[in-house]
């Protein structure tokens, strides 16, 4: 009998690392979890574990609501109208993305039955809910992001962007670094042979798929034969960039409203307008944009104004930034949602999207900026810096623009190697 006892106790102890338990509120990091991976290597996704279970995949249509994608995998409407309030806390019902994919988790028995379904609501975030069992928990799981850490450089011969593509890097590092520099640098004004270096942080889900560019962690821009430098520093808690002396790069305003695009009409005090045939003042710059394109707001500010001119701006907005600057935005094609008079807008922010309304013969925004109500040239508007690093931190500021600085060489010295080994 003591025998039977001792072979029954073996078999059991045998088959519990073998077993896949999950507590599906915890996203599969129990203390559990980790004494089974001990012995056998089981298969996650979604804190699910998987090893048991075919996953089906899906996709939100025009129209969907949790309601009925529930009931189109064969549950009851008493069933969905649950999963749904189950699901509701962790992902809102009102604000289903058209062509993001949802998951089905089921038994692969002849009894087919769906054990979890997990929704996408972004390429990192999900809504997972378990009906595997009586108590149905619902839950959010993020995937693991991780950083590489990357390295470009280029002389600039059409434009940033072409050069970043040039160098194989996400061409959205043109605009990390446009952002970084937005006070220093015209760049509707780069010129062939204006170059670059920049060391930044690229995002990476599952530590294979390509996410966005993190953060640049240190830069140098070389404009019309001046080196621009950017360093990376931290002090009351909020971390922005300082050049080499440890002045802030950012400004009260930005230089440009929208990025990347062309400059079509100047300020003037005598311009012919093309729709009206006739010289007459322009006290703005004309921005030549694809309709659609983002318009920022060039600084904190509030909405002061939000309307249509039929004969003129067509859709236009007024931000007042202080006692002294106000600057407008015109021809739009519509505003950023959220967006009315009375609201406070971030420097940066989107405010509307380039359009053709009003008097305009094509897609464009009209950009103007008044200096204690008297229209100002934008392009020749100065702004006073932020703070710059205080002087009790410029020791640690010095040891990170070393750093900083080091580092930047030292790619720059692998990545010369490496082009003269490929020549």
């Amino acid at each position: 009998m003591k025998k039977i006892y001792i072979l029954l106790f073996l078999v059991c102890g045998l088959t519990v690392p073998f077993s896949c338990k999950h507590s599906a509120g915890s996203g599969g990091d129990s203390d559990s979890d980790s004494l089974l991976v001990d012995t056998v290597k089981h298969v996650y996704e979604y804190g699910i574990c998987v090893d048991s279970l075919e996953k089906e995949r899906y996709v939100i249509e025009n129209g969907d609501n949790l309601s009925g994608i529930f009931m189109r995998q064969g549950f009851n409407a008493a069933q969905a109208d649950s999963f749904s309030r189950h699901l509701s806390p962790v992902l809102d019902p009102t604000r289903l993305r058209v062509g993001l994919p949802y998951f089905t988790f089921s038994t692969g028995d002849t009894l087919k039955e769906i054990r979890y379904m997990v929704f996408a609501k972004s390429l990192t975030d999900y809504a997972v809910i378990n009906i595997a069992t009586d108590s149905v928990v619902a839950y959010h799981f993020q995937k693991p992001i991780t950083l590489k850490r990357r390295y470009a450089e280029g002389t600039i011969t059409s434009s940033l962007w072409n050069e970043i593509i040039k160098n194989g890097a996400d061409p959205l590092l043109a605009l990390k670094i446009s952002d970084v520099f937005a006070w220093q640098i015209d760049f509707f004004d780069v010129k062939e042979g204006d170059a670059f270096r920049v060391s930044y942080d690229e995002a990476y889900i599952d530590d294979t798929t390509a996410f966005e560019i993190a953060s640049i962690n240190g830069a140098i821009f070389t404009h019309q034969g001046k080196d621009y430098v950017a360093i990376p520093f931290r002090q009351d808690s909020v971390s922005e960039y300082f050049d080499a002396e440890g002045g802030s790069l950012r400004r009260a305003f930005l230089k440009a409203p929208l990025d990347f695009f062309r400059i079509t009409s100047r300020f003037s005090n005598a311009r012919f307008h093309p729709v009206l045939k006739r010289y007459r003042a322009h006290h703005g710059v004309d921005y030549a944009a694809p309709v659609g394109t983002p318009v920022k707001s060039i600084g904190d500010g509030t909405v002061v104004a939000k309307a249509y001119q039929a004969g003129g701006g067509g859709n236009y907005l007024k931000v007042k930034h202080n006692s002294v600057y106000t600057t407008s935005y015109m021809h739009l094609s519509r505003f950023a949602k959220g967006i009315a008079v009375g609201s406070h807008v971030q420097q940066g922010e989107v405010i509307g999207y380039v359009g053709s309304t009003g008097l305009s013969t094509g897609p464009h925004l009209d950009f103007r900026v008044y200096k204690n109500g008297q229209a100002i040239n934008p392009l020749q508007m100065e702004a006073p810096p932020s703070l710059p690093v205080r002087a009790e931190l410029l020791d640690s500021f010095n040891i990170v623009k070393t750093q900083v600085l080091a580092e930047l060489d030292s790619f720059h010295v692998d990545f010369q190697q490496k082009s003269k080994m490929i020549q």
